[in-house]
C-alpha cells in the first residue's frame, strides 16, 4: 500500500455538510462542519456520513474505463452480495469459519489441477492478499532452500535472484527487504522481456532462483517459460548447479490455460517449483486475493509454516498478513463454480478478441506503432509512428484524460529506456462497445495532437505506470 502522512496544519479543512443530508431536522449537526485530518467530536448520522464520503469519492476515475489497471472492476451482483455477506469473517480464523477455509483448500486444488501438478495432492498451497504477497512468500521458500543447500557458507555468502529487468516492482521489494541480490536481464532490441540464455548465464552458486513472468506488465508478452527451464536443465548438466524456477503468473496463469493449452510453462516443467496468481486480475475477483502453489511439501520448506493455537484450533499459516475478511475467498470459489472452464475459456477469448481488434484499429489510424498485438494476455503497447513529431505518449495520455479514458505512458527499463509506449489492459467488462467508444475518442484527440508544434514535454501530468 501507498505510504501517506499525516497533515502537517490540522483542523483548517473542514467538509461542507449540505443541510438535506439532515434526517428529521434539516440543520441537525450542521453548527459545526466536521473536520478532515482529525476526528470530529461529535457523531454524525450515517446516511450524513455517508452522503459526505460518497460525494468525495465521485472524483475519483471511473473504474471501468481506467485502461491502466489489471484489477477486476466488474463482477456479476450475486458475487458482489456474497462478498457483503462474508466481510466479517476472518480468513484466518479457520476454526471459527470451517466452510471458508474448505472452499481456500477448494481453490487450491482447482489451481493444481489448472496448473497441470503431476501429483495434485501433493501441492501445498495458500491465498494470499494479492500476487505481491504470494511473490513474497515464493521468494521466502526460494531463500530458504537455498540457505539450507548452503549452510556451510550462509550468511556469509549473498544470495542472488535472476529475472528479467521488467518484473513486477514487487520482486524489487522482495530483494531489499530480504537482502537478496537482484540480477536483472535487461531488455535489448525488440524482446522487451527475460532471454533464458541470459538468465542462465546470470545464475552461479548463490542463485536462489529464476523468476519467469507468465505475462509481462510492460507489454502483455509471455516470457518462454519452457525455454528458460531448457537453459537450466543445461546448466545442470555443464557445472551441477540445479536451480529452481519459479513463474509470476499474476495475470497469465488465469489465461493461458484456458486459451493457450498446448503452451508449457506450468508444473509441466519439473524445473517449476512454484506458480503465484493474482485472483483480482484475469481470476475475475474484485481486489485483493492472490494464489501461491508449490509443487510439493519439499518446495515449501517445513520451518516456514507457523503452526498456531488460535481461537481453539492447531492451524497452519504462511503468509505476511494474519487477519482478513474471508469475502474474497468466496468470491472466487464463486468464480470458478459459476464459470467451470468453458465460461473461463469465453470471457477470456472475449477479452483477447477485444485487445486485438482495438490493437488492430489503432495500427490503422497510422500515427502508431504496435510494440505488441494482445494475443498472448489482452494487453498491448503502442508508441508514435516515426513520421510523428508533433506529440508524444504523454500528450496522447495526457488527451485521453479528458475524455475519462486512464491509458498508462511510461518509459521502458534499462536497455530501451528511449523507447516511451502507451498500454491498454483490456479485461472483463471492456466490451467491443466501450473499445469502439475508445477509438473514437482517440481518433477525436489526433487532429489538435497533429497540430501542436512539437511535444509538450509534462510527463508528469500524464497517467502514470501502473501495474
Amino acid at each position: 500500500m501507498a505510504l501517506h502522512r499525516g497533515s502537517r496544519k490540522h483542523g483548517e479543512r473542514h467538509i461542507s455538510v449540505n443541510p438535506f443530508f439532515g434526517d428529521a431536522d434539516p440543520v441537525s449537526g450542521m453548527t459545526e462542519a466536521p473536520p478532515t485530518h482529525r476526528m470530529p467530536e461529535k457523531p454524525l448520522s450515517p446516511a450524513t456520513a455517508y452522503q459526505v464520503v460518497h460525494d468525495e469519492l465521485m472524483l475519483d476515475g471511473n473504474a471501468r474505463l481506467n485502461l491502466a489497471t489489471f484489477v477486476t472492476t466488474w463482477m456479476e451482483p450475486q458475487a458482489a452480495v456474497l462478498m457483503a455477506e462474508c466481510l466479517d469473517k476472518n480468513m484466518i480464523d479457520k476454526d471459527e469459519y470451517p466452510r471458508t477455509a474448505e472452499l481456500e483448500r477448494r481453490c487450491v486444488a482447482i489451481l493444481a489441477d489448472l496448473w497441470n501438478a503431476p501429483d495434485p495432492s501433493a501441492v501445498v498451497g495458500c491465498s494470499t492478499t494479492g500476487s505481491s504477497e504470494a511473490c513474497m512468500l515464493a521468494g521466502m521458500a526460494l531463500k530458504r532452500r537455498w540457505s539450507q543447500r548452503n549452510a556451510d557458507r550462509y550468511p556469509g555468502a549473498r544470495p542472488n535472484l535472476v529475472m528479467g529487468v521488467n518484473v513486477q516492482v514487487c520482486w524489487d521489494k522482495f530483494c531489499e527487504f530480504w537482502e537478496v541480490e537482484p540480477r536483472l536481464v535487461t531488455m535489448e532490441g525488440d524482446r522487451f522481456h527475460l532471454d533464458p540464455r541470459a538468465a542462465a548465464e546470470l545464475c552461479d552458486e548463490n542463485t536462489i532462483g529464476v523468476v519467469g513472468v507468465l505475462g509481462s506488465t510492460f507489454d502483455g508478452s509471455y516470457e518462454p517459460i519452457a525455454a528458460l527451464c531448457a537453459e537450466l536443465d543445461a546448466l545442470k548438466e555443464r557445472t551441477g548447479l540445479d536451480i529452481p524456477v519459479h513463474v509470476d503468473g499474476a495475470s497469465g496463469a488465469m489465461v493461458a490455460p484456458f486459451l493457450d493449452e498446448d503452451l508449457v510453462w506450468d508444473f509441466r516443467l519439473p524445473r517449476v517449483a512454484s506458480i503465484n496468481t493474482s485472483g483480482h486480475k484475469y481470476g475475475l475477483v474484485y481486489p485483493g486475493v492472490g494464489w501461491a502453489l508449490w509443487r510439493d511439501a519439499d518446495a515449501l520448506p517445513e520451518e516456514l509454516v507457523f503452526r498456531v493455537n488460535y481461537l481453539g484450533g492447531d492451524m497452519p499459516t504462511f503468509a505476511l498478513n494474519f487477519s482478513r475478511p474471508g469475502a474474497q475467498v468466496a468470491a472466487q470459489y464463486y468464480t470458478f463454480l459459476r464459470l467451470g472452464r468453458e465460461g473461463y475459456r469465453a470471457v477470456q477469448r472475449s477479452t483477447r478478441n477485444v485487445a486485438t481488434y482495438l490493437a488492430g484499429e489503432i495500427e490503422k489510424l497510422g500515427d502508431f506503432r504496435l510494440l505488441t498485438r494482445g494475443d498472448q494476455l489482452p494487453v498491448f503497447a503502442f508508441t508514435t509512428a516515426d513520421h510523428i513529431t508533433a506529440y508524444d505518449v504523454f500528450d496522447v495520455s495526457r488527451k485521453l484524460r479528458e475524455y475519462g479514458w486512464l491509458v498508462p505512458a511510461y518509459t521502458f527499463p534499462p536497455g530501451r529506456e528511449d523507447l516511451s509506449v502507451l498500454r491498454v489492459v483490456c479485461r472483463n467488462g471492456f466490451s467491443h462497445d466501450l473499445a469502439d467508444l475508445f477509438l473514437a475518442d482517440l481518433t477525436r484527440a489526433l487532429p489538435g495532437l497533429r497540430r501542436q508544434q512539437g511535444p509538450t514535454g509534462e510527463k508528469e501530468a500524464a497517467t502514470g505506470f501502473h501495474h
